[in-house]
């Protein structure tokens, strides 16, 4: 019997304008405008945070597609006003406008959608539920990807998972030293927010966590689950599957420097 081909492995930060990286990822005197240009070319995807505080244009969306290479992808933050609400089931209106912005504009550079909630949302099924009724699967013809990060401990129970499997909803591995970290694959794709580098580290991780990590998105790409990272339900019968990892620590100096290392241990 042929082995199934792992899924794809896309490594990146979370946006590509911080001031900090000029002179340290960037080079001393690369125009602002060729920012992202330079940045797509060492890495194969970036978390764009600034659609969680405001609309883009269908316009923008076609111009940052324009500057990237084949085979990269923009994984986009749904905006606060879906996520920050007593009653998510209400959410539809925001979720609407989000893809009404002209995020298919992206085409094939089109990544998953992610939707954060506040440290202070706590779990309730009813609620959660009513939210999760209201992503849709496909949007203006394209297939679209959600994925869902919470960061309070009332999530880490069986029924969160449960409920994220019957909507074949993958939630975040956020890899926080305060929020819970969910390992369960719960979707056919698995998205982790690598946040515990630090920017006194050349590659904010050190060598040994790097291998670590390699290891673990190697494992989700081929359809297993690590075993040492925490889940909160007997796994799922697995299979290939896509792993969108980023790197987002506090400081974020070195974030650059720990994706394209993880890029280059994945080549190998």
């Amino acid at each position: 019997m042929t082995a199934k081909k792992p899924g794809s492995i896309y490594l990146g930060i979370g946006g590509w304008t911080f001031a900090p990286w000029r002179g340290v990822f960037y080079p001393k005197g690369l125009p602002h405008a060729k920012e992202l240009a330079y940045a797509s070319e060492r890495l194969t995807s970036i978390e764009v945070n600034g659609t969680f505080y405001r609309s883009q244009t269908p316009a923008t969306f076609r111009k940052w597609a324009g500057e990237v290479p084949d085979g990269f992808v923009f994984a986009l933050k749904g905006p606060r006003f879906a996520t920050n609400r007593r009653v998510l089931a209400e959410a539809g209106d925001s979720i609407k406008r989000f893809l009404d912005s002209g995020v298919t504009e992206l085409g094939t550079r089109l990544g998953p959608l992610l939707w954060q909630f506040a440290p202070t949302k706590k779990f309730d099924a009813a609620d959660f539920g009513g939210f999760l009724e209201l992503l849709p699967e496909t949007f203006d013809g394209h297939h679209i990807r959600h994925v869902i990060e919470v960061r309070h401990d009332s999530f880490k129970v069986p029924g969160f998972a449960a409920l994220l499997r019957k909507f074949s909803m993958p939630v975040v591995f956020t890899d926080h030293a305060t929020y819970p970290n969910i390992a369960d694959v719960t979707g056919d794709f698995v998205y982790a927010r690598l946040q515990q580098g630090k920017d006194t580290v050349p590659t904010a991780y050190p060598p040994k966590a790097l291998a670590a990590w390699s290891s673990r998105l190697q494992e989700w790409a081929k359809g297993g689950e690590p075993d040492d990272l925490e889940r909160i339900a007997p796994p799922s019968k697995g299979k290939p599957r896509d792993v969108f990892a980023y790197v987002i620590h506090e400081g974020k100096v070195r974030a650059p420097a720990a994706a394209m290392a993880l890029i280059e241990r994945l080549k190998g």
